[in-house]
């Protein structure tokens, strides 16, 4: 005798004479990208495949070329999901929001480190608006801070290029930071190699990379960069914004 299908609530089906189950959430672009970013944070990279996205979300591999064009494309839109997460900051002038900015950036590529990688390597178009939100911010604060258009593309490809190898670096294994067991044999190495060649300025500073804290060299860095826009020969006033 066939069983009668009941719907108790949006989210939930029963089955006469049988327990209730969750109803199947559909099948979307939007959640085969988390999937694959989830997948990529947890697993690695390489752990991202068509058939290990579709496991994850119960369906047939082949259900997802319905939404998607290829893994390259999940690739792409990883990238824009990360960035779709960059909360705005609010600041009360340009220096301030320059460091909550980098900050904010930083960030999110430490909670995501593996998708510098993806970064890099990107050639497609941009689909997602909102991970546009991070240039945007950026493009204002330097044109907020009196640069030209042209010298606030170079501004925020300069800032970007710093955050994205800071974080590498601190990702990396660098003579730099706290004093775990990898970086410590780089140091003694380093400093072998130091003594014995003619380097007296490194063998000066080399003491001090260990008490780098790599918190300090990002600010260290950052306010660098900031000072060098305030030097910079600005324009009277930022120009006004385009028409709507």
């Amino acid at each position: 005798m066939s069983t009668t299908e009941f719907v108790v609530d949006r989210d939930t089906v029963v089955d006469e004479g049988e327990s209730p189950r969750p109803r199947r959430q559909p099948l979307t672009r939007q959640r085969i990208v988390q999937a694959a970013l989830r997948i990529m944070d947890e697993e690695g990279l390489e752990a991202v495949s068509m058939r290990h996205i579709g496991r994850a979300l119960e369906v047939e591999a082949m259900s997802l070329y319905n939404h998607v064009r290829d893994k390259e494309e999940i690739l792409d839109s990883i990238c824009e999901e990360v960035l779709s997460g960059f909360r705005v900051p609010e600041a009360r002038d340009w220096r301030e929001a320059a460091r909550a900015g980098a900050r904010e950036y930083r960030r999110l590529l430490l909670a995501h480190p593996r998708v510098i990688t993806l970064m890099t390597g990107r050639k497609g178009p941009v689909t997602n608006a909102n991970s546009l939100k991070a240039y945007e911010f950026a493009l204002g604060m330097f044109l907020d801070a009196g640069l030209t258009a042209p010298e606030s593309v170079k501004a925020l490809n300069a800032l970007a290029s710093y955050i994205l190898g800071s974080v590498t670096l601190q990702l990396g294994l660098t003579i730099s930071g706290p004093p775990d067991e990898a970086r410590a044999r780089a140091q003694q190495d380093m400093a072998r190699l130091a003594a014995a060649a003619d380097f007296p300025h490194l063998r000066e500073c080399l003491p001090h990379f260990a008490e780098s804290d790599v918190d300090d060299q990002f600010e260290f860095g950052l306010s660098l960069l900031i000072d060098a826009v305030a030097a910079k020969p600005r324009q009277e006033a930022r120009r006004p914004p385009p028409p709507a």
